[in-house]
């Protein structure tokens, strides 16, 4: 029989984002509606200034601030007013000493103007006259021509996921498509003469597809695209025939079973029959998660997770997750990290990593870590938990009160 070469978790880290950072998955043009949840696959950069005209951002008057200079409610300053301006409209307007313009929120500020006295800072005398009783600055109530964005300025970096916010700084830019990398399609095979669809009544010794529809939903809340390849029983020619498919046809292919190292656990053999470079890590000093396994089909990586459905979801959180993100394009993760006590002591073994779910209960302006206790086969601890903590393996286990880290799986 054989038996797990362990490395450890950093080491299998390390591992798999260098396999992960040789993709080459390709780019399009979508367009910018579309383009919100992907990678840019180039700098945006600014085409214009903007805003491209000076504007002011409230109803009002545009002045020259100089002229509003000690003005008061006792002693207003005394203006002339020489025109409006029009929403939408570009104003010839020129301001000379003493005068102003009623100008709206949004409105094109006339030459010479810089600045805008709030309409409930102003009194009209007549037509012509307009009396200031608070001064105001350079700069006040009003936005410079390029004050948001200059000509050449990164928008949006290559490699960054577009948010919604940053679709409205592209849309003010005039970017009607943007360039992102392809979609990542992953395959997701599920293993297990056990394993029933979720539509079946299991019979004794039977339990429902969980591992296929989770990792896949993960897949999609990502972004990627999820092929499920339905249930393969522990066969190792339909294990080797779908696996030979999903590689075929995904960026990535993750097989959920099979793992380990018993007589009808064939996830290694099948990889190793599809070509080099085969199986490059069979086992992670890690619990849960030991019996993992990561290899390469030719150019398309394999993750082969482990059956326990807390198993393979944290090893797709610490693992896939991160990979997955470089594979696309991704130059910068965003793993959200709270900091808090632990509430109890939690014994673990020294010589690996050992990953205990934990929810965060605030109490008296921090945050406390409770461990959320349960077999790797219990996936309502999953749901239970805000985050996950990692004991390091020099550690023998945390001691109540002692700060942590927790890598929040819900954001």
């Amino acid at each position: 029989m054989d038996f797990f070469n362990c490395q450890t978790l950093a080491e299998a880290r390390r591992l798999v984002l260098a396999h992960a950072a040789s993709a080459d998955i390709g780019s399009e043009t979508v367009g910018l509606a579309a383009a919100a949840g992907r990678i840019a696959a180039a700098d945006c950069l600014c085409r214009e200034e903007l805003p491209s005209f000076p504007r002011s951002t409230v109803d009002g008057y545009a002045v020259r601030s100089a002229d509003t200079f000690a003005a008061g409610e006792g002693i207003p300053a005394l203006l002339t007013v020489i025109g409006e301006v029009a929403m939408g409209q570009t104003t010839a307007l020129v301001l000379g000493p003493g005068q102003a313009a009623a100008v709206p929120t949004g409105g094109m500020l006339p030459s010479n103007a810089d600045a805008v006295v709030m309409l409930e800072h102003t009194e009209r005398v007549d037509d012509r006259t307009l009396l200031v009783t608070k001064p105001v600055a350079p700069g006040d109530n009003s936005i410079a021509r390029g004050e948001d964005a200059t000509t050449g300025t990164v928008l949006v970096r290559q490699g960054q996921k577009i948010a919604p916010l940053d679709i409205g700084v592209l849309a003010a830019c005039g970017f009607a498509e943007v360039s992102v990398y392809r979609r990542l399609k992953v395959g997701v095979l599920s293993t297990g003469d056990e394993i029933v669809d979720v539509s079946a009544l299991p019979q004794p010794g039977q339990v429902r597809d969980i591992n296929s529809y989770t990792l896949a939903a993960l897949l999609e809340a990502s972004g990627y695209t999820a092929i499920r390849y339905g249930i393969i029983g522990d066969n190792y020619a339909s294990l080797r025939q779908k696996l030979a498919e999903a590689a075929a046809a995904c960026d990535a292919v993750m097989v959920s079973g099979g793992s380990s190292v018993g007589a009808r656990d064939y996830t290694v053999k099948a990889i190793e029959a599809l070509g080099g470079p085969g199986v490059l890590l069979h086992g992670i000093a890690v619990k849960p998660g030991k019996p993992t396994i990561f290899g390469m089909v030719g150019a398309v990586p394999v993750f082969g997770l482990p059956g326990h459905p807390v198993s393979a979801l944290i090893i797709y959180h610490q693992l896939v997750r991160p990979a997955l993100a470089v594979m696309a394009g991704e130059k910068v993760q965003r793993v959200f990290r709270v900091p808090a006590k632990i509430s109890r002591n939690v014994a673990s073994a020294p010589g690996r990593d050992e990953i205990i779910r934990v929810r965060l209960l605030p109490k008296d302006g921090e945050y406390w870590a409770e461990p959320v206790f349960g077999k790797s086969g219990l996936i309502c601890t999953m749901t239970e938990a805000d985050g996950l903590v990692v004991i390091a393996p020099e550690k023998s286990g945390l001691y109540a009160g002692e700060q942590v880290e927790v890598e929040m799986l819900r954001c």
